[in-house]
């Protein structure tokens, strides 16, 4: 290479410190050549760490020029500078500066993950530089596993992964003792013999004394600049050796580098088991309530619709009066037979049945009680679903003829005819004065309204009218619609044909479709107002792993520096942090799901037929929702990490 690697022009570089700027750096010019072996030495504040710095590209200069290798630093933009000290520098720092939750071979490979090189490739140039420093069998160490010297080496490692052209040793012997701190050296001058850019900053003599080149700083100037006569300018490597020729772009690279995020964020996760788990705990909860509510939901709505629908599918039931607070509705007799008839010629109606009713007691022997008399059509089993549990019911011809036959609910039979083997078919039973034979017991009815201990019996309308009320008008009309008719388009039919035939509105109509979304409605208002609170949950955790992420930031300031100074992008930055959030959020919503399923199932058993139950869809948004937390209340924390100083994060330790 023709010209210095590095070079400075009147380089300036001033802190504040409060009302005062300090400055660190005054208008410093140096160039160092290829191959150079340069120490830089001088008094704590002469400027030494702070020139070292802007050297690696962690600082800039407040003013002046810097040139490496050609290029002027200040152009650059942040991942053009996470680049130069990925590809042309390798740090060695005074306190090492390694991963602790990572084995020594892992920590070498850090650079060649940014720089794209495939995880085989890494591997065996980990494995080969650990060795060629004589701490091969080492790889699987933990650092605190490993002596000074040992990390030290290790270090160098990492610095050699990716090629560099220039090393910068900050203090490399300072922390060792005098027999690992010549190895080390042993390592920087073999290093420099073989073309390689050493810049070594010392406050020991005996180490400055091993450089061919010796500058002294004071005050942030250079006082002394000079080279010893032994000093040698090694060739440098060939840039085929380097990393550059690989490059950090394409897919695979960027599988790498997310793979390298996924694993340090499982190892962070690892290393703080509790906080991970109460971090997670309020996506859990949010996750599992939202899930849960969704489907208890839909299985209550679900069991709602069938209570109706055993009440008779498609039903309208028309009743005398203004409305169903009228109190003068038992006065009006205008309800008649009539109308039922005229009703059931209509091409929209399935089935009609009108029914008359009164109370009265019944007695078999020497029991007793009360009974609701229901006076009903052939059809009223029909169009209402009644089952037949015993017997037989009436027909038309009972009603034409005025027969005493009479249908018993399975509550009358209980109270009755419990030991009875013929259920009391056939049996006379007395309705007040009127005796009646039983021709047929019907299933108890789901979801009907009322107490469902009350004793109810079903006679022909034409009994009920001759024997019992003595009142030719009905109590109501029951009707049953086509399947293929809306109910409210039949609703408006039956008021206008009513209407016409009383020449005025004095009735009022039932409709079950009415009663259906009523209640529909009340259970997805419910389902709503419980879901909110869970979404309240769920933002309460969002903002749970925000909080442990800012902390974990925090925590991890030192590791975010070095990752930065051996050449990670913010962008890298970013996606690590981002992703150890979103598998928080995403495992505590995995977990959530399976507690949601486990309590649905727990349910099903406890109460028979009541189907809860889990769509696919309900599942996957769950999934995304809670990993969209994670993303969303993550972001905010990995872009706080991937936009910190690098020299303010390796200064933290």
């Amino acid at each position: 290479m023709t010209g210095p690697i590095i070079a400075l022009d009147k380089v300036r570089r001033e802190f504040t410190a409060g009302d005062t700027k300090v400055v660190a750096l005054d208008d410093l010019s140096l160039s160092i050549a290829p191959g150079e072996m340069v120490a830089i030495i001088g008094s704590s504040g002469s400027g030494k760490s702070t020139l070292l710095n802007i050297l690696g590209c962690l600082d800039r200069p407040s003013s002046g020029s810097y040139r490496v290798a050609g290029k002027n630093v200040a152009e650059l933009d942040a991942d053009a500078l996470a680049a130069l000290r990925r590809e042309h520098f390798g740090f060695i720092f005074q306190r090492y500066h390694l991963l602790g939750d990572l084995s020594a071979a892992a920590n070498v490979e850090i650079p060649a993950v940014y720089a794209g090189i495939g995880a085989r490739e890494r591997r065996l140039r980990a494995e080969a530089l650990l060795t060629r420093l004589g701490v091969g069998d080492r790889g699987g160490h933990r650092p605190n596993q490993l002596s000074g010297g040992q990390q030290q080496r290790v270090s160098i490692a990492r610095a050699l992964i990716n090629g560099a052209e220039v090393f910068l040793a900050d203090e490399p012997t300072g922390a060792l003792d005098r027999r690992s701190g010549e190895e080390v050296l042993k390592i920087l001058e073999e290093l420099h013999l073989e073309g390689r850019t050493i810049i070594i900053v010392t406050h020991d003599d005996d180490v400055a004394a091993r450089a061919g080149r010796i500058i002294e700083l004071r005050d942030g100037r250079i006082v002394s600049d000079r080279r010893a006569e032994t000093a040698t300018v090694s060739e440098p490597p060939p840039v085929t050796s380097r990393t550059t020729q690989h490059g950090d772009a394409g897919w695979a690279s960027a599988l790498g580098r997310l793979r390298e995020a996924s694993r340090m964020a499982l190892v962070a996760m690892a290393a703080h088991r509790l906080r991970a788990f109460l971090t997670m705990l309020g996506i859990i909860i949010g996750i599992a309530a939202v899930s849960s509510v969704v489907a208890l939901g839909n299985a209550s709505q679900r069991k709602v619709l069938s209570d109706i629908s055993s009440l008779g599918t498609n039903t309208i039931e028309v009743f005398p009066g203004k409305d169903f607070g009228d109190a003068r509705a038992g006065k009006i007799k205008t309800l008649v037979l009539g109308d039922a008839r005229a009703l059931e010629r209509q091409a929209f109606i399935a089935g009609v049945t009108p029914t008359v009713s009164t109370s009265t007691t019944v007695r078999y022997r020497g029991n007793e009680s009360n009974v609701l008399v229901n006076g009903v059509g052939e059809s009223y089993f029909l169009v209402k679903g009644a089952k037949l549990a015993k017997g037989r019911l009436f027909g038309s011809e009972a009603v034409h003829n005025i027969e005493r036959q009479v249908v018993i609910d399975e509550n009358t039979r209980k109270t009755f005819f419990a030991d009875d083997q013929t259920a009391g078919i056939g049996r006379i039973i007395w309705l007040g004065k009127v005796p009646c034979r039983i021709v047929g017991v019907i299933a108890q009815q789901q979801g009907g309204f009322g107490s469902n201990q009350n004793l109810s019996v079903y006679l022909p309308y034409t009994t009920v009218q001759a024997q019992f009320t003595g009142d030719s008008s009905l109590r109501s009309v029951l009707l049953r619609i086509s399947d293929d008719v809306s109910t409210s388009l039949a609703q408006d039919a039956v008021t206008t044909l009513l209407t016409q035939r009383h020449s005025t509105r004095d009735f009022v109509i039932l409709n079950t479709d009415d009663i259906r979304r009523t209640i529909t409605s009340t259970t997805q208002t419910l389902a709503f107002l419980v879901a909110a609170i869970a979404v309240i949950s769920l933002i309460v955790g969002g903002i749970g792993v925000m909080n442990i992420m800012l902390v974990s930031v925090s925590e991890r300031i030192s590791e975010i520096g070095v990752r930065m100074a051996v050449g990670a992008r913010r962008s890298d930055i970013l996606q690590q942090f981002l992703v150890e959030a979103t598998l928080i959020s995403s495992i505590g919503g995995i977990a959530g799901i399976l507690i949601a399923v486990l309590l649905g199932t727990a349910i099903n058993i406890a109460i028979p037929g009541f189907g809860v139950s889990y769509s696919p869809f309900s599942i996957g948004a769950a999934f995304l929702t809670s990993t969209g937390i994670g993303i969303g209340f993550g972001f905010f924390p990995a872009r706080r990490a991937a936009f910190l100083d690098p020299v303010v994060a390796l200064s933290r330790d």
